[in-house]
């Protein structure tokens, strides 16, 4: 359940008696380590009959308080709920973020917002986890104010892929650069596009490669170019091929993103499209002209087309006999 106050929550769960495990941040992206908190948090509440629970905020803190600073997304809302579900949570608080909110000292917030609010019994965070006014709050301080209210803390330790801590900042980098396969990676899933479908110039139909043309939600997007890709509408999944550029054969001036379905006969025309990003083929290419590019497209298909049949085996592999 998603609630947007601590009082919603109260009224929901405080007769219970149940008392919330809790996460708190911003949660974009839900990566590696994001999951290994959220999966502590699931089985604490479990060992002591609370409610898992994620706090996060709405729009994150940064965009309020120095939005020149603030990173570009890699999730919208709707997304991070979706994936706190999946990951096992009972509830998530989506708190507005306010200046009041931003001016909490660190005890009040803890206090006010989650002993009174949320019935904490326990917390799991990372290491370098930060809260009240100017983060002043550091982990020292809140298993300090755990002694003093009664509930826990668990530090998480960080999460690594070959040496390095997965972070949002990490995976925002390989993103920008194109690097969706390790992003993925990191990620434990496909970067994932979402947004309305949109008319385009019909360049792909008279090429036929027709397209499917979205206005991503998202802020952040991969680098320009080819990704072998697979697009989701309705209630099925289509291996794709999918093209983020300027169209520079045909002088186009907008930023785009058309996917190619390799395995659709339909006529339907979807209203909204989730694009899965598995990794970049090439980079943007302006070429001679129609049949150069027209070449390029069928080789670009040929080679999604070989991935996603190894995938495949691979899978097939690894199921049990």
């Amino acid at each position: 359940m998603v609630f947007h106050s601590a009082e919603d929550w109260a009224a929901r769960y405080g007769a219970s008696g149940r008392g919330s495990v809790l996460a708190i941040g911003n949660f974009d992206g839900i990566h590696l380590g994001h999951q290994a908190i959220l999966r502590g948090v699931v089985e604490r509440a479990k060992e002591r009959g609370g409610v898992a629970t994620a706090l996060t905020f709405e729009p994150p803190p940064l965009k309020l308080l120095r939005p020149e600073a603030a990173p570009l997304r890699l999730s919208t809302n709707e997304q991070r709920l979706t994936w706190f579900r999946a990951n096992g949570l009972e509830a998530a608080v989506v708190l507005r973020f306010t200046m009041e909110l931003a001016r909490l000292s660190p005890e009040d917030f803890v206090r006010d917002i989650l002993v009174r609010g949320l019935h904490l019994r326990a917390v799991l965070v990372g290491e370098n986890f930060r809260f009240g006014h100017r983060q002043a709050g550091d982990v020292r301080l809140l298993g300090a104010l755990a002694e003093e209210h009664g509930f826990t803390v668990e530090i998480v330790p960080p999460v690594t892929f070959r040496g390095e801590i997965v972070s949002s900042t990490v995976i925002r980098r390989e993103i920008q650069a194109g690097n969706v396969s390790h992003a993925a990676r990191l990620l434990g899933r496909p970067f994932v596009l979402t947004g309305p479908v949109v008319t385009g110039t019909g360049t792909g139909r008279r090429f036929t490669f027709p397209t499917l043309n979205m206005a991503p939600e998202q802020e952040l997007l991969p680098a320009k170019g080819v990704y072998i890709t697979q697009a989701k509408f309705g209630n099925a999944l289509y291996d794709a091929v999918t093209n983020i550029g300027h169209r520079p054969t045909f002088n186009g001036a907008s930023l785009s993103v058309e996917t190619h379905l390799l395995d659709y006969s339909g006529n339907e025309t979807p209203q909204r499209i989730k694009i899965r990003f598995w990794k970049r083929l090439r980079e943007e290419k302006k070429f001679a002209g129609a049949d150069e590019l027209r070449a390029q497209i069928a080789r670009d298909i040929a080679r999604a087309e070989s991935f996603f049949a190894r995938l495949r085996r691979f899978r097939a592999l690894r199921q049990p006999a």
